[in-house]
């Protein structure tokens, strides 16, 4: 049976509706969107697996925002105890008043029960195997027992929301078949070239900078980014992240620059490229060179050996 929270007049949004008006608030998400929506309209659970820096967040936010929804976010790590996740009991209060259920501290995961919110658990794999078990019973049951507080039943519209990235085995948790058996799953991957042209310039705008100077370091930027995800050298690339701090740390170059000139915006890009990139990529355990060595070559197959990147003559 499908579901859709209802909106700030008391009528429920047709989904389409909500879609629309989310739509004009992501960049390239357009699939995306239709299969996040449905899942959770349907009152399904669901992990997004997918790099960093490819809008699962900001798909997410702007959807219980238009929803009115709240968003309880949570980062999955060793750290993230039963305890932690689930909530506990106050221990001054305890001493004083022995435990009951009104000295109990709600955890995100209770606090998105009571409240019908989206518990948007980043990085589902890091977390603990019995912090994962926890969380199985209250996807599956709705609701959970707290000793010496009593039970917790979810609210309607309280939905579990994973991510996982799957480039990265370091530290994470074997995902059990019960847990994939309550999730649905959706692979979201980078966007297209226009789409994260689009995001840069949204999200680094430059307005002390002559326009054709910002186009083609927003181009360039794109270009390059997009460039370490396909580098022999490198494990795994940078999002469009780097482009975005790329586009901002160039258009502060050339501000400081005394006489900006045609001829200086190559190395100024690529100073950019050092401090917005070097960080973002992770090199192949094999290779010996460095973060700025392969930026380097990236570099140099752009401005020097790609035919629509040379200057001219």
């Amino acid at each position: 049976m499908s579901w859709v929270p209802a909106a700030g007049n008391g009528k429920a949004d047709h989904l389409s509706e909500v879609r629309a008006k989310v739509g004009r608030r992501v960049v390239g998400r357009e699939v995306e969107l239709d299969l996040v929506l449905a899942a959770v309209a349907a009152g399904r659970d669901l992990v997004l697996e997918g790099p960093p820096g490819t809008s699962k967040s900001t798909l997410l936010r702007a959807i219980t925002a238009e929803w009115g929804i709240p968003l309880v976010f949570v980062e999955g790590n060793a750290d993230l105890t039963p305890a932690k996740l689930v909530g506990h009991h106050n221990p001054a209060r305890v001493l004083r008043e022995d435990y009951n259920a009104e000295n109990f501290v709600d955890g995100p995961l209770v606090e998105a029960m009571r409240g019908g919110a989206f518990l948007y658990v980043e990085e589902f794999n890091r977390a603990p195997e019995d912090t994962l078990n926890t969380l199985l019973t209250a996807m599956a049951e709705r609701r959970i027992a707290i000793p010496r507080a009593g039970e917790v039943a979810a609210a309607p519209t309280f939905r579990v929301v994973a991510s996982m990235n799957p480039f990265d085995n370091v530290g994470t948790t074997r995902l059990s078949t019960s847990v994939h058996d309550r999730l649905c799953r959706l692979a979201v991957g980078y966007q297209d070239e226009q789409a994260e042209r689009g995001i840069v310039r949204l999200r680094a705008p430059l307005p002390d900078v002559p326009e054709a100077f910002y186009e083609r370091l927003v181009s360039d930027a794109v270009a390059l980014t997009r460039a370490t995800r396909e580098h022999e050298d490198i494990r795994q690339g940078s999002s469009v992240r780097g482009a975005i701090d790329l586009t901002l740390v160039a258009g502060q170059l050339r501000q400081l620059a005394t006489t900006p000139r045609h001829t200086d915006y190559p190395e100024t890009v690529f100073r950019a490229m050092v401090v917005a990139l070097s960080g973002r990529i992770f090199l192949d355990e094999t290779v010996e060179a460095t973060p700025e060595g392969v930026l380097r070559s990236i570099w140099e197959d752009h401005f020097v050996l790609a035919p629509a990147a040379a200057a001219p003559g």
